[in-house]
């Protein structure tokens, strides 16, 4: 394996690199993702419950020790309830800005890596390809077949290098990035509900 990675010439040393960039970033969006994996319809239902309940106190709790990004977002609003609605949805939105783009964090990498892998690859193919034409210019185009043919599969390599790194990177592009909107819609969503909830009842007495 290691022969065919050296016949595909210098270009393959920077799809490797691309390629160990791509397995760390997938990596570690994954062990991020993971950790932000909460049942968000189950998770505010349980923070509406004790906020009703007037137990202000222990929703910021929990909020705080296990709602990821989305109990953040939460704990802010309920910190600021009894702001303007305008200053509640300057807050809160800003926050969840903040928490969207720590959920995006590393996806442009891997669309960087995706979009440029193949790129190289195709470079040192055509570059491989001209030095195969030199020679047989060189050979008086007196070549023989067996002899080009290897020199043209040699520069190939390089293109299906490129392939084989690009392909799954943008696979784990999209999915990451079908994550972090599903969940951005829902902190969207749960946001907006308690900011509502919190006008509908800024004339109860329900200990918020």
């Amino acid at each position: 394996m290691f022969e065919f990675f050296l016949k595909g010439g210098f270009l393959m040393w920077p799809i490797f690199l691309c390629s160990v960039i791509s397995i760390a970033l997938i990596l570690e969006r994954f062990y991020y993702l993971h950790k932000e994996k909460i049942d968000i319809s189950e998770f505010f239902s349980q923070i509406k419950e004790l906020l009703m309940k007037g137990k202000r106190d222990k929703a910021l709790t929990v909020c705080r020790q296990n709602g990821g990004s989305f109990g953040r977002v939460l704990s802010v609003g309920i910190q600021n309830h009894r702001r303007n609605l305008q200053h509640q949805e300057k807050v809160v939105s800003r926050i969840g800005s903040s928490e969207v783009r720590n959920l995006e964090k590393h996806l442009r990498g891997l669309a960087v890596i995706g979009n440029i892998t193949p790129l190289l690859g195709l470079l040192g193919t055509v570059t491989g390809m001209i030095k195969a034409f030199i020679k047989i210019q060189e050979l008086g185009g007196s070549v023989d077949t067996s002899v080009l043919a290897g020199g043209i599969w040699e520069a190939l390599l390089t293109t299906a290098a490129g392939l084989s790194v690009a392909i799954p990177t943008m696979v784990f592009y999209h999915y990451f990035e079908a994550r972090v909107d599903n969940i951005a819609v829902q902190m969207k969503d749960a946001a907006q509900e308690l900011l509502e909830l919190f006008g509908a009842k800024e004339d109860e007495p329900y200990g918020i």
